[in-house]
């Protein structure tokens, strides 16, 4: 591209934002080896080639109470990051990455500032708080929408608004088979295996893992050979975890291997979050399981706007895996969501029938080419033009 290098800042707060984010410096880097990225994230951003100036994603928090601790925090954060929009060396344009709460009040800073703003992994304005989409209509200059169904809500808002695709296909590309990741984990082919996926803050886990421990007991009386194995985020302390499995039956912690724990499970109890779709697309039945502290509950109940907790069956628009909400999700209950699951082959393949629909609606791989793409035109100061695979809101 000609003229200067384009200085672009990219902002994302939690785990996942740190890995589709990282997808996208990549990305950049390769179309655009010269560009300056710089901003908040976490390590795999960082490794990806972004100057760090911030990093909140080991301490990411989920709920209105949970996050009040945080705020002291995020506000330096913000400061930092709202004084390098209008500094010296002020970027050519912002990407937010998720985390909306903080994002939405960074966007107003640049649009201030006069930089233009890039929206990859909007807010769920189709699940709550709809209200926020005149914010982006007013702040954000392109959001690059990850799910199909976002587009004509966008477009009905006045919003820009480009399809890119899910980042999950770029992520799962390098995930592997069943055979090597049983083979990687030291697991027989024939055994019957249930993995436990907590989520990646710490007060999920600490929420949702003896809920966890308990089903595992009741499962593992049920099917005396099955084997547990946790899959630990890389931002949970594995003391945490070993202590709060304490007192039930053995659980292998493995760290830095959840694809593998995915693909190598016949079965998956997992928090509610993205891994629910990646797991849908990598093909393993789950139970989804999610708690929030009682204020956050009221909080969420009065704007929440869609039946269902989980991504896999949001994105299909119907119940394919069993949800355990709140005060509903206790280890009793756990269990009896996955024990038929885990002694019926049957079952487990319905759901997989259902996950294949899910590939034909998230789009293809490229999903971190094409938004950088879109990034870079905006860095040039150039109409966003639909990249190779996108489809274009007009």
């Amino acid at each position: 591209m000609a003229g200067a290098p384009p200085a672009i800042m990219l902002v994302a707060g939690e785990a996942s934002g740190d890995l589709h984010g990282a997808s996208l410096c990549r990305a950049l880097r390769g179309l655009e080896p010269s560009c300056r990225l710089f901003g908040m994230g976490g390590a795999r951003m960082a490794a990806a080639g972004m100057d760090l100036m911030e990093d909140v994603t080991a301490t990411a928090v989920v709920g209105h109470r949970e996050a009040v601790g945080q705020v002291p925090r995020l506000y330096r954060a913000y400061r930092k990051l709202r004084a390098a929009l209008s500094g010296p060396e002020r970027p050519g344009v912002l990407v937010l990455i998720d985390f909306p709460e903080f994002n939405l009040r960074l966007a107003r800073a640049a649009r201030r500032a006069g930089v233009p703003v890039v929206y990859f992994i909007p807010p769920q304005i189709w699940a709550w708080r709809g209200h926020r989409v005149r914010a982006i209509r007013r702040f954000v200059s392109l959001v690059l929408a990850v799910f199909p169904f976002e587009l004509p809500l966008y477009r009905q808002a006045g919003v820009p608004v480009e399809f890119v695709g899910h980042p999950l296909f770029d992520q799962i590309a390098g995930a592997p088979t069943r055979e090597s990741a049983r083979r990687a984990l030291g697991i027989d082919e024939g055994a019957l295996v249930v993995g436990l996926l907590p989520g990646s803050r710490h007060n999920e886990v600490a929420s949702v893992l003896p809920a966890m421990r308990e089903a595992t007991a009741q499962m593992s009386a049920a099917a005396p050979g099955a084997r547990f194995v946790l899959g630990l985020a890389p931002t949970i302390d594995q003391r945490l975890v070993e202590s709060l499995l304490r007192g039930g039956p053995p659980v292998e912690v493995v760290a830095g291997q959840t694809y593998a724990v995915v693909r190598a499970a016949d079965l998956l109890l997992v928090t509610s979050g993205t891994v629910t779709l990646e797991a849908a697309l990598l093909g393993t039945p789950m139970v989804v399981c999610y708690r929030l502290s009682r204020v956050s509950e009221i909080f969420v109940r009065l704007l929440i706007r869609v039946p269902w907790v989980s991504l896999a069956n949001l994105t299909l628009g119907r119940a394919v895996v069993p949800e355990l909400y709140q005060r509903a999700m206790t280890g009793d209950r756990l269990a009896g969501a996955a024990l038929p699951l885990l002694k019926d082959a049957g079952a487990r393949e319905t759901q997989r029938a259902a996950f294949g629909e899910l590939a034909g609606q998230l789009g293809e791989p490229g999903v971190g080419t094409r938004a950088a793409r879109l990034v870079l035109a905006q860095a040039q100061g150039q109409c966003a033009a639909a990249a190779p695979g996108a489809r274009r809101a007009t």
